[in-house]
């Protein structure tokens, strides 16, 4: 497995191996011995699945608060995505920060992103599937996010007209009104 760094310490893309032949090629997506001995030691306890029907569906950008804190390996593995990760610790050096990536089926690339972090991703093909593993099940109550437009994060998405947001990606708080959860170094 390839494992790059990324501008945002902790954030990481992952590049499994694939072993083609006549009949296409075979990956091994995840495996935590193998990740353990490059230095990631998550423990993943849930995995979703979603799909976007339209190009320029834009999820995020999400948090789940402590006790019920998220990392997550992000993979698409149908269309391509461009996905984001935003440091939401107080006190770091690079708060406020983004990095984006392109996953998709044909890249098999990975982002690893950690508790501490905002996570979003747009649709760049019609119907688009994203699988993730996280590292905590899903807990209503410690959801959170924040605007997917916000100026003080300014994310480029790349989109060449509105998203596809939810209702409540609609109405989500700017990073400046909300009290981040999350220092460095706690979960």
């Amino acid at each position: 497995m390839k494992i790059e760094t990324t501008a945002l310490d902790g954030v990481l893309i992952l590049t499994p191996q694939r072993f083609g032949d006549d009949r296409g090629w075979f990956s091994e997506t995840y495996n935590a011995q193998r990740m353990a001995e490059a230095g990631v030691s998550v423990v993943f306890v849930q995995d979703n699945h979603s799909m976007s029907g339209a190009v320029g569906t834009l999820r995020g950008l999400h948090y789940q608060r402590p006790p019920h804190a998220q990392d997550k390996l992000v993979r698409c593995s149908r269309g391509v995505i461009f996905d984001v990760a935003v440091d939401f610790r107080r006190g770091s050096a690079t708060f406020g920060a983004w990095v984006g990536v392109e996953l998709s089926a044909e890249n098999g690339r990975q982002l690893l992103v950690p508790k501490g972090f905002l996570h979003g991703f747009v649709t760049r093909v019609p119907d688009t599937e994203v699988q993730y593993k996280c590292s905590d099940i899903y807990a209503p109550d410690c959801d959170g996010g924040i605007r997917w437009d916000d100026p003080d994060i300014g994310i480029d998405w790349g989109l060449t007209g509105d998203p596809v947001l939810s209702a409540k990606d609609r109405v989500a708080p700017l990073l400046r009104d909300v009290a981040s959860p999350f220092g460095m170094g706690a979960a």
